[in-house]
C-alpha cells in the first residue's frame, strides 16, 4: 500500500499556474525570448478594455504570430485583475485623446443599460468603448516592449536553473 504524505504543502498557486507552466515550457525546448515575446503580447491583450475578449484575442494572436499558447494564456490569467483595473483610465484616458465629455460610469449603470438591451448598451456606450479603444492601441506597443524586455533576464535564469546547455 502506498504511503501519502499528508503534512506535505501543496504547491501554491503560483508555482502551479506560472512557475511550472513556464519552466515546462523551458524543459521542453522553448528559449526564454519565444517565451518573453508570447507573455508580453498575452499580457498587452489581457489588458484590452473589453471584458470577454482576451482569451480569443491570445489565441488569435498566438496563431497568427506562432507564439506559445500555454504562456499566452498565462499572461491572460496574471493580466485579469489589471483589466480591470484599467477599464476606466482606458475609458479616460481616450476621452482626454478626442477631447470628449466624460461619461458617467458606474458598474451598477453599465449592468443595468446592458440588462436592458446590448444594442442600447452598444448606442450609449459604443463611442466610450472607441475612446477606450484608442488608447489601449495607443499604449499597447510601449507596453509589450516594456513587458519584453523586462521579463527576458527572469526568464533566461529559470532556463539556466532547468536546461544543461546555455540559454540566449
Amino acid at each position: 500500500m502506498t504511503q501519502i504524505d499528508l503534512t506535505a504543502t501543496p504547491p501554491s498557486w503560483w508555482k502551479r499556474r506560472v512557475i511550472a507552466p513556464i519552466t515546462r515550457q523551458l524543459t521542453q525546448g522553448a528559449t526564454p525570448a519565444r517565451l518573453a515575446l508570447a507573455l508580453a503580447v498575452g499580457g498587452v491583450i489581457a489588458v484590452n478594455p473589453f471584458l470577454g475578449t482576451t482569451t480569443f484575442g491570445c489565441v488569435v494572436a498566438g496563431v497568427l504570430f506562432r507564439l506559445n499558447q500555454p504562456m499566452l494564456q498565462v499572461a491572460n490569467v496574471l493580466g485579469a485583475p489589471f483589466q480591470l483595473a484599467l477599464i476606466l483610465p482606458w475609458v479616460r484616458c481616450g476621452e482626454w485623446l478626442y477631447r470628449a465629455e466624460p461619461m458617467p460610469i458606474s458598474p451598477k449603470l453599465l449592468a443595468e443599460e446592458f440588462n436592458a438591451g446590448p444594442w442600447q448598451f452598444l448606442q450609449q456606450f459604443g463611442i466610450t468603448g472607441l475612446h477606450a479603444a484608442t488608447a489601449w492601441l495607443l499604449a499597447a506597443a510601449p507596453l509589450g516592449f516594456a513587458l519584453y524586455f523586462m521579463l527576458q533576464p527572469p526568464l533566461r535564469a529559470l532556463g539556466r536553473r532547468f536546461t544543461a546547455k546555455p540559454v540566449h
